[in-house]
């Protein structure tokens, strides 16, 4: 799969390309229980690289009819 975020670039919060993965409350609920992709807590701003986001979507890819357990 090619990647949907810039592997090389930062993505803060308010970058609207991240709406494409959750919300802002969604990905604050993810980093409070310790799920969704990987970031950097810097003081007050959460910052997300284009690359662990890329990696979590393709670890978070279903594929059907697989492993259904019918």
């Amino acid at each position: 799969m090619s990647n949907i975020f810039e592997n090389k670039r930062r993505y803060v919060l308010c970058d609207p390309e991240l709406d494409i993965i959750g919300d802002r409350d969604k990905l604050a609920q993810w980093r409070h229980k310790g799920c969704g992709p990987a970031y950097y807590k810097l003081g007050r701003k959460v910052v997300y690289l284009g690359s662990d986001l890329n990696k979590w979507v393709e670890a978070s890819r279903v594929e059907p009819g697989q492993n259904r357990g019918f």
